[in-house]
């Protein structure tokens, strides 16, 4: 009996990403379109890395990388200088009650909050407080990288200052740049695959996807956004 230490090398197959076996025994085998894969950003070296997150391509039902989905961001300013009243956002059809002049961020949370289109949970502001410093508002929860409306606001109650105004702008439009179906996720590369030379005229590369299990966020190679993990929930778990 042989018992002498030996030693095998995996080459660029780093699964270090992994959180557990579960899901690893049904990795399904999908194919990539390398047509839409960025050479220095998915395959730097020449592999598309294991773990690399995956979307899949709604019209030819190949797979491309997953897309990501920013959180939309709606920043409130105060211009002109207020020294008393009140003013209101509209968000979706919905108004707040009064939002005092020099509001604090948390005050105008919890006046978002008691919208009836809105719960805990679904908007963080920041910021603050009114008038001399803006309150961003993130949209979270089941708005998390939706495109959501526009908030409005009324400043008719304010008073002192010269002309006091409120306005809202879209600082960080929710939603993702890709409409082709990667902008969900589908799942993770499962083993490192060789990328094509520059002179292979093959676009199209056989591979397996990890699409439920547990995965170590950390170790991706490339990071998965809050939306795509949302998206995901209950097929694969982040730790």
């Amino acid at each position: 009996m042989d018992l002498s230490l030996r030693t095998e090398t995996w080459g660029q197959d780093d699964q270090s990403w992994l959180g557990s076996q579960h899901g690893t025994e049904a990795a399904r085998t999908i194919t990539l379109d390398v047509s839409k894969f960025t050479a220095n950003t998915h395959y730097p070296d020449g592999y598309f890395k294991s773990g690399l997150p995956l979307g899949k391509v709604t019209a030819t039902g190949l797979y491309g990388p997953y897309g990501g989905r920013a959180s939309e961001v709606q920043t409130v300013t105060i211009t002109g200088t207020p020294t008393g009243g009140t003013y209101t956002l509209t968000f979706d059809g919905e108004t707040t009650a009064a939002i005092a002049f020099n509001a604090a961020a948390s005050a105008v949370q919890t006046a978002l909050e008691a919208l009836s289109n809105v719960v805990p949970g679904e908007v963080v502001c920041a910021g603050g407080p009114h008038p001399g410093t803006a309150v961003t508002v993130t949209f979270g929860g089941r708005y998390l990288g939706q495109n959501v409306p526009q908030m409005t606001a009324a400043s008719g109650s304010l008073t002192g200052g010269t002309s006091p105004t409120v306005t809202v702008t879209t600082t960080t439009a929710g939603g993702s740049s890709a409409s082709d179906g990667t902008e969900n996720l589908a799942g993770f590369l499962f083993c490192a695959v060789a990328a094509p030379t520059s002179n292979s005229s093959n676009t199209k590369i056989p591979a397996a996807m990890l699409d439920h299990g547990k995965v170590i966020a950390a170790k991706l190679p490339i990071a998965v956004d809050a939306a795509g993990q949302a998206y995901v929930n209950g097929r694969i778990q982040f730790s």
